[in-house]
């Protein structure tokens, strides 16, 4: 998880400074808070709300959606399998455009 665009930004920088052609693909996992707090099975969205988990993203630490990701995939709005096929059906197309580039 990618909490701002600067740790964004440190990615791909470090990924410049390999020696590969790798490229940074963004694949942004949007659900609202609520949801992401219902789904939550270790109960750590409710710890952070009651302090016993310090910086804890979307919580008491910022969170920045991403500006420009090449992949959104809006969890709350689609069942697993839904979620998957979405990300698998836009990244698939990527990679394979990135192989021929190669």
């Amino acid at each position: 998880m990618q909490p701002n665009d600067q740790t964004t930004e440190s990615t791909c920088a470090h990924l410049d400074q390999l020696e590969s052609n790798a490229e940074f693909i963004e694949l942004f996992v949007d659900a609202r808070l609520e949801v992401r707090e219902t789904r939550n099975p270790d109960n750590s969205y409710k710890k952070a709300r009651a302090g016993q988990i310090r910086e804890f993203t979307g919580i008491d630490a910022s969170y920045e959606a991403p500006e420009d990701p090449k992949i959104v995939v809006n969890t709350d709005k689609q069942t697993v399998d839904e979620s998957v096929a979405t990300s698998l059906a836009q990244l698939l197309p990527l990679l394979r455009d990135y192989g021929a580039n190669d």
